[in-house]
């Protein structure tokens, strides 16, 4: 078998309901604002995607798809498209796909992580396909077949926060992360009217989005561990280049510290282990260059004795597939997988797959899909409907 084209199909999705700040928020990071999604080019809060395809001689297709959000991950779904298409892509063209290893070390370039995700999922897919198996099976093995849903919560009024979270629980969640990230006094205010709204058993995180300085956050999570309110972690807490803040943090408090925006690739993953900042790291496959990096940076925080959460990407729902796969088989990976991504937009997928992995959720898991590849396929025809 032998690969022999590489395609990259961008689309862009209105999102009604942003996930991050606007009015009366907590977080410093606004949809709005300095780091901005919203350009004279692009109006209104708005995802924007590429559907990666890698053709063969044998006629099998594999698909993925790379994310792209400037806001973020710093590129433009042209940047992605093109680093596919004209770059990255044409060098897997003639090649075998099953020497998985040697193709990914051809595109493993600094930057251009979104891209690298794309093909890395479609070639996984692939793979999976040509063998007939899940990808979970090719990168460790399924060892569950459902995996908890989280969900997270735009920052605001207290109460409005509160009633976003039960409104989510009416659907099927179980797991919330808030994001705060301003003032400490304020952001634990939000924390404990969420607490009391979704009673005891109910599991809720926090994203900082780099919101505070060290002796901030330390306020936040003692406050928090006085009320009682509970926190499974707390993400991102100072700006990610600041490592040894984050380390002051980790060691002033109880409450887990996680590494977001400080954790992009294995090198990253090593420098926050040798720092000792984080208790767990936040694996996105955007961030890692797909499902190979992102086992490397869960190897490297197995090593180290930290855990992983595997956090929102958003997507398609190819995506919503891949990180499925990727927590049923990564023993490092704890509790519940972000899947924000469920309450911003439709997933592109064709039925069945589109109903089971969207809302309401069962018992609060999605399942595992079972299908060769990534298990699920895309509606081409709704796909074409958002094709830019």
């Amino acid at each position: 078998m032998r690969i022999t084209a590489v395609t990259a199909t961008p689309v862009r999705l209105p999102v009604p309901n942003a996930p991050y700040a606007t009015d009366g928020a907590g977080t410093r990071v606004h949809w709005e604002g300095k780091r901005s999604r919203i350009t004279p080019k692009r109006p209104t809060p708005m995802l924007e995607y590429n559907v990666v395809r890698i053709e063969t001689d044998t006629r099998l297709v594999g698909v993925g798809e790379a994310q792209a959000d400037i806001g973020f991950f710093g590129e433009t779904v042209e940047e992605v498209r093109s680093s596919i298409e004209d770059y990255l892509g044409p060098q897997l063209v003639g090649k075998d796909p099953f020497e998985r290893e040697y193709l990914l070390g051809l595109i493993d370039y600094r930057g251009n992580s979104c891209a690298q995700a794309g093909l890395d999922m479609a070639l996984h897919d692939l793979i999976g396909r040509a063998l007939g198996v899940p990808v979970g099976a090719l990168i460790g093995g399924l060892h569950k077949a459902r995996v908890a849903v989280a969900i997270e919560i735009a920052g605001g009024p207290p109460d409005a926060m509160a009633r976003e979270c039960l409104a989510f629980m009416e659907k099927g969640v179980r797991a919330f992360k808030p994001k705060i990230g301003a003032d400490p006094d304020k952001d634990a205010d939000r924390l404990r009217a969420i607490r009391e709204a979704v009673g005891p058993q109910v599991s809720l995180r926090a994203d900082a989005n780099q919101g505070y300085n060290p002796k901030e956050a330390i306020r936040l999570c003692r406050l928090a561990e006085r009320a009682g309110v509970g926190l499974e972690l707390l993400e991102q807490p100072v700006p990610a280049w600041d490592l040894d803040g984050m380390a002051f943090v980790r060691r002033a408090v109880d409450t887990p510290i996680e590494a977001d925006e400080s954790c992009y690739s294995v090198h990253d993953a090593m420098q926050i282990v040798r720092h000792e900042a984080a208790d767990v790291l936040n694996i996105k496959l955007g961030k890692a260059g797909g499902l190979y990096g992102a086992k490397k940076i869960a190897a490297i925080a197995e090593a180290a004795g930290l855990r992983c959460v595997l956090g929102t990407a958003f997507g398609l729902g190819l995506e919503m597939a891949a990180k499925l796969q990727l927590a049923s088989s990564t023993m490092s990976v704890i509790d519940a997988v972000e899947f924000t991504e469920l309450g911003l937009h439709p997933n592109l997928l064709s039925s069945p797959h589109d109903k089971l992995l969207s809302l309401p959720v069962t018992d609060g898991t999605l399942p595992v899909p079972d299908g060769p590849g990534l298990g699920v396929l895309l509606d081409e025809e709704v796909l074409a409907h958002y094709r830019l």
